[in-house]
């Protein structure tokens, strides 16, 4: 195995909005996180749908279901990790460690019996790769009073904050989840509702496609105020942070509860995609005084009507993408968790108290060795 914090690392997530895997090999130099190669494989059409089914609100699934489900998701990931490396050229054993967040399915971070729930065997990724598997990396956190979420702060912070000018990086997912980064003061972090979640599902029931290209269904509609403040009159919006959320609250049952009869379906879309930019931007003025640029990842980036509206709510400040920082957009996740895995097997934590919390900084993961 490499040294600890040193060399090649590989990371593997799929998000909220389960388009795919992201993979990522990553080189770590000091405070720079340089990506090798990284790629999205689609997770094939019917597995897709039955995690998007999974994720809903009041889901519930068979034990058998859930275990084949769990061992096809590793699988799936496993071979992600596997096409990569052969695309890049790399021999498994230049690779320190595998750092897989898996598949979120339910993320309960409150109540009596808190809990984050990710699948995608890393047994199996283990097994198959012959790369050491670092995952289950939220619910050390959840257990000491966290919210398991956002991990990627810690990697925001490290690799792409300014020493003298305040800025944020925007996560543009599923959800969309925000880094405070302020010289002189403790990162925040914390989500702030959806990104992509509601306009993709949207989309897909209306169009039957997986997403809304580039927003140009939202651009032909039209924004109804109205209707755009009492969304934003969900309580999530206006609670504190540290907080987090997933698609088992922000759905489609959570958006039929909230409709008027005989709405236009674009003037819906045109909305959510209104409901994201004032949400986020609300956010960013709220909890990111003084902040002067913003830097976006994530699927969200290639939304060219989102990110106007996010231009256009947030004129006094720069908005870009994190390429203007060297880190491709599609893939700071997955770098991310490649990060996570190199400060487990450093011993280091991977956690932000002031972020998610947590009682105190914790080492983050599980280790599962792999024969080579």
């Amino acid at each position: 195995m490499a040294e600890a914090g040193a060399g090649l690392y590989l990371g593997l997530i799929s998000g909220t909005s389960a388009d795919g895997i992201d993979a990522a090999l990553v080189r770590f130099d000091g405070g720079s996180a340089k990506l090798a190669l990284a790629r999205t494989y689609p997770y094939p059409d019917d597995l897709r749908t039955r995690v998007l089914a999974l994720a809903k609100s009041r889901a519930s699934i068979a034990l058998d279901d859930y275990g084949h489900l769990d061992v096809e998701i590793g699988e799936c990931f496993a071979n992600a990790a596997i096409a990569l490396l052969r695309e890049a050229g790399i021999d498994r054993t230049t690779v320190a460690a595998i750092g897989s967040h898996g598949q979120t399915v339910c993320h309960r971070p409150t109540g009596t019996f808190p809990f984050t729930l990710q699948i995608g065997d890393p047994s199996v990724i283990a097994e198959r790769t012959g790369i050491v598997t670092v995952a289950d990396f939220r619910r050390a956190d959840v257990a000491a009073g966290g919210q398991g979420a956002p991990l990627l702060p810690a990697l925001h912070a490290a690799v792409l904050s300014d020493a003298k000018i305040p800025r944020a990086i925007l996560n543009l997912g599923g959800i969309a989840n925000l880094t405070m980064l302020a010289p002189g003061r403790d990162v925040l972090g914390f989500d702030t509702g959806p990104a992509n979640c509601l306009l993709d599902a949207w989309a897909a029931r209306h169009l039957g496609v997986a997403r809304d290209e580039g927003g140009a269904w939202a651009r032909s509609g039209r924004i109804d105020e109205e209707l755009l403040a009492r969304w934003l009159a969900d309580p999530y919006f206006a609670a504190p942070p540290p907080k987090s959320t997933g698609r088992e609250v922000f759905n489609l049952d959570w958006l039929d509860a909230r409709l008027p009869p005989d709405i236009a379906p674009a003037d819906v879309q045109a909305t959510l995609l209104a409901l994201s930019a004032r949400s986020i931007a609300d956010a960013v003025r709220v909890h990111g005084s003084g902040t002067r640029e913003v830097f976006a990842c994530g699927g969200g980036v290639h939304n060219a009507a989102l990110m106007d509206a996010l231009r256009a709510e947030l004129a006094d400040m720069r908005v870009d993408t994190t390429a203007a920082l060297g880190l491709d957009p599609d893939f700071v996740e997955a770098a991310g968790f490649a990060w996570l895995a190199r400060a487990r097997l450093a011993g280091e934590p991977g956690n932000l108290p002031s972020v998610t919390g947590a009682r105190g900084p914790r080492v983050l993961g599980a280790i599962y060795p792999a024969s080579r």
